[in-house]
């Protein structure tokens, strides 16, 4: 018999020389002798109580062999088998379509009507003929075997009644269930199966009382579904499906006696290794097929069959149609890192289990049916566009991709991919790069990576503070390329020193809009600059981003770029919380959870929150649209479909990482290229497809093309007028100041100085004369300062002297005399104004036009 334990098989041989040397055991001789004696007086115990339970047997009863064997346990506890576990995805006419499995014993349970009669037939007559008939102990093949066994010595004979079979199957799958190791196991099985007759008279009182208990066809019905078939096959469905690729309610005569032969001895008749040496089957059918016939000369024996039904079915050859129930996540194909990350999601969450180990159990034991999230014909466009446009090794460097779509919303993974074949296998993984058992789209508590840098795809939680802090996206600042020196941090304390960040082109973008569709990195360092780091943190953590590896997010004035090591799944769900209006919900992969009772457990919640104000994420909508558009970074990825779309690229120090993420309201995918473990510049490769650096831009918009023509997209909300607004503040008043005081006021007030150099000015010659503009400006707006060049002299005031003594107080300038009519006599021969007036600066030589009073009516 082979039983399991995680992946561990353990072989017993029904008939081993180890079963033989425990026998020995018993001695030889008298010493057998009285064994076989004592057993006998059991026996016939036995026999009064099986076999006539209307008999008065009070007298029996007096005797201490009575007492004895009704004090053992009648009653056995009977736990759910173990089943397998399968994972389904949901085709579109809604059809379940089996993704992969996972046990530790291929077993699903059936009911009475879904079972071939000529199974129950088979197994009653090769194994139990007498099945019907007895109380739980067939005394006959009980006795028979005991005098083979215990008195002559000879090869151990069966001579167990189904009942006391299906005992003892119970008593092995709960040593296998409440085994924590190997040894365990190993231990736990030899005392359920040792060959002494103390556990044969358990064994017979538990039999007794499940008879008491059960009806005959239902412990047939427990004996079909717990026996085992060979390897990893228990129970009689799998063993129809995998043998005969049929169930086992359409198991045929031959089919039927062929698998009830596999349950005498489980290795030395199982027809899927016919030519297996080591299991004694050196002639190919030739030992199924003589059990088998054996069976159905049982049958016909036992009128189960005709003489014709007979001839019939001896006449037809062994012929399997192995169809094999591979385990795990390699059986899902193109799907495989999808199946594994609902295996993880299963391992991590407590509703399947106390302990991871339950957990674990439950996955592979529990016979639940997983309905998942995943939407087949986005899966295939995503498999399609991995495989062509990204390889899955390269001798140049360690290439990985990964692509994963989220629907917003709802947090349902739609589609997941990356550019290797999933196995979790060491030996194939450390013979071919091609293979790997790391999932690039999760963290790492879920089979993932440590997560990879999301460079400029993460200024977006930059713009969100930027519009949470109150600010709009048409206020200007100071984009140029510069160094900054200092940082607000309100977590982790203030940062000062120097941080001078480069950028792809020559553009300088000063307001937000600009910023986003360009990927200005001065730009995004300039708004940070303005706000607090550990805010813009809150911001992403409200989006639900965190690191892959499990550590605290960080953020540095670096991690305005994207610097922090993030899973693709999750900035994919960042950017899925953006399109659904600040609704932000945790990856789920399950929709549904049935048991094999047909009852449901609750899948893990989204847990969908709105964690961002609807106005914010609007104006960031608003933003990231325009990175579609003409010059922006993401117009590669246009699908051309008429959807509505954000996105962000993003491409990290030296082309390591490269990035493309994007949603309609309908569906948000992020598609990732680079570097797994070293650092080669994907700006300076190409694959087949074409440049290395924009493979992500031939990615996305096949994935997304496919989920505009399902689902299509609305339009993003307009954002609120205030996202629009012209914020102005006060210029400062420099006049008098040297140009140095006057660039520091300015940077200092978020305007970009600009040296107008010298104009003529009564101010001494260097300080600052002037600024254009002045008054108020928005922010980032340039100021250029003037300064003086001491050429003006301040005009004096001239009004109220008489000709003469204006001309005196005017003697650097030509004066020029005009008369104008005045009603007040003392105005008359008065200088009543001057042009240039009085404090004007007025550059020495100049004409100066004096105005003199003259009475009116005078001559």
């Amino acid at each position: 018999m082979a039983i399991t334990f995680g992946n561990v098989v353990v072989e017993h041989h029904a008939n081993t020389a180890r079963a033989s040397s425990r026998s020995a055991r018993f001695g030889t001789g008298v010493a057998a002798f009285v064994g076989f004696i004592a057993v006998s007086a059991i026996m016939g115990l036995l026999v009064a109580v099986a076999l006539a339970p209307v008999v008065a047997v009070t007298g029996l009863a007096a005797t201490a062999g009575i007492n004895t064997f009704e004090k053992l346990p009648g009653y056995l506890d009977i736990g759910p088998l173990q089943q397998k576990t399968n994972v389904y995805a949901m085709q579109n006419n809604g059809q379940p379509y089996l993704l992969a499995s996972f046990y530790d014993q291929d077993r699903e349970e059936v009911g009475w009507t879904d079972i071939s009669q000529f199974a129950k037939d088979a197994a009653v007559a090769a194994e139990d003929p007498r099945y019907y008939e007895h109380g739980g102990i067939d005394v006959q093949g009980t006795a028979r075997a005991m005098v083979t066994t215990y008195l002559l010595k000879r090869q151990t004979q069966g001579g167990s009644s189904i009942t006391q079979q299906y005992v003892k199957n119970v008593q092995v799958q709960k040593a296998v269930a409440e085994a924590k190791n190997e040894e365990e196991l190993e231990a736990s099985y030899d005392k359920a199966v040792e060959q002494t007759p103390d556990r044969k008279i358990k064994e017979m009182r538990l039999a007794i009382g499940l008879e008491k208990k059960y009806s005959k066809d239902q412990i047939l019905r427990g004996y079909l579904n717990i026996a085992l078939f060979g390897g990893q096959i228990y129970g009689i469905e799998a063993a129809s499906n995998y043998y005969f690729n049929v169930s086992a309610k359409d198991l045929k005569l031959e089919q039927a006696a062929t698998l009830i032969a596999m349950v005498n001895n489980p290795v030395k008749y199982r027809i899927d290794e016919p030519d297996n040496p080591e299991n004694g089957q050196e002639n190919g059918y030739a030992a199924a097929k003589e059990r088998r016939d054996y069976i159905l000369g049982k049958m016909l024996l036992y009128k189960k069959i005709t003489a014709e039904e007979h001839a019939a079915a001896a006449a037809t050859p062994v012929t399997p149609a192995i169809h094999p129930s591979s385990t795990g996540c390699v059986t899902a194909g193109g799907s495989a890192y999808f199946c594994d990350f609902v295996y993880w999601t299963m391992v991590n969450d407590p509703a399947f289990g106390a302990t991871e180990e339950d957990r674990k159990k439950t996955v592979s034991q529990g016979g639940l049916d997983i309905y998942t999230t995943i939407d087949l014909d986005l899966q295939a466009a995503a498999e399609s566009a991995m495989n062509e446009n990204v390889p899955r090794t390269d001798p140049r460097f360690d290439v990985g991709s990964s692509a994963v779509t989220v629907q917003p919303g709802s947090g349902k993974v739609l589609a997941m991919t990356q550019n290797k074949a999933f196995s979790n296998d060491p030996d194939v993984i450390a013979t071919s790069t091609d293979y790997s058992a790391i999932n690039f789209n999760t963290d790492f508590d879920y089979g993932g990576s440590s997560g990879f840098q999301p460079g400029s795809t993460y200024k977006v939680f930059t713009l969100g503070d930027w519009i949470s802090e109150g600010h709009s996206l048409r206020e200007t600042f100071d984009g140029r390329k510069r160094a900054f020196t200092r940082f607000v941090n309100t977590c982790d304390g203030n940062w000062s020193g120097r941080f001078e960040p480069n950028n792809d082109d020559a553009r300088i973008a000063n307001n937000a809009v600009d910023a986003t569709a360009w990927s200005v990195n001065s730009s995004f360092m300039s708004m940070a600059s303005q706000l607090d780091l550990c805010r813009i943190k809150g911001v992403a953590e409200a989006f639900g981003v965190h690191r892959a590896d499990g550590n605290p997010l960080q953020m540095n004035p670096s991690d305005v770029l994207g610097t922090q090591e993030i899973a693709p799944i999750t900035m994919a769900s960042a950017f899925a919380g953006v399109a659904a209006g600040g609704l932000v919900c945790k990856p789920i992969v399950i929709d549904r959870i049935v048991k094999p009772d047909g009852t449901e457990l609750t899948p893990p919640s989204a847990d969908c929150k709105q964690s961002v104000d609807p106005k914010v994420t609007s104006a960031m909508a608003y933003a990231m649209q325009r990175t579609f558009g003409s010059g922006g970074t993401a117009t590669a990825s246009n699908p051309g479909t008429g959807v509505p779309h954000i996105g962000k690229t993003g491409t990290t120090d030296f082309a390591k990482d490269t990035w493309m993420i994007g949603a309609s309201t309908k569906a948000a995918t992020a598609v990732w290229v680079g570097n797994v473990t070293r650092d080669a510049n994907l700006r300076t490769l190409d694959f087949g497809s074409g440049a290395a650096a924009t493979a992500r831009h031939r990615i996305w918009p096949r994935i997304m093309f496919v989920a505009d023509s399902k689902w299509g997209g609305d339009a993003f909300p307009e954002p609120d007028a205030s996202a629009f607004r012209q914020v102005f503040f006060d210029i400062p008043d420099l006049r008098g100041t040297t140009i140095a005081d006057a660039e520091a006021k300015l940077t200092a007030a978020g305007f970009i100085f600009a040296d107008g150099g010298p104009q003529d000015s009564e101010l001494p010659a260097g300080q600052v004369s002037s600024t254009n503009p002045s008054g108020q400006a928005g922010r980032g707006t340039v100021v250029t300062v003037y300064t003086s060049n001491g050429s003006y002299v301040l005009m004096p005031n001239v009004v109220g002297l008489d000709e003469g003594a204006a001309r005196g107080a005017l003697s650097q300038f030509s004066v020029k005399v005009r008369t104008a009519e005045v009603t007040d006599g003392g105005q008359n021969g008065k200088v009543i104004a001057s042009d240039p007036p009085a404090g004007a600066g007025t550059k020495p030589g100049t004409t100066v036009t004096i105005t003199i009073g003259k009475l009116k009516g005078k001559g």
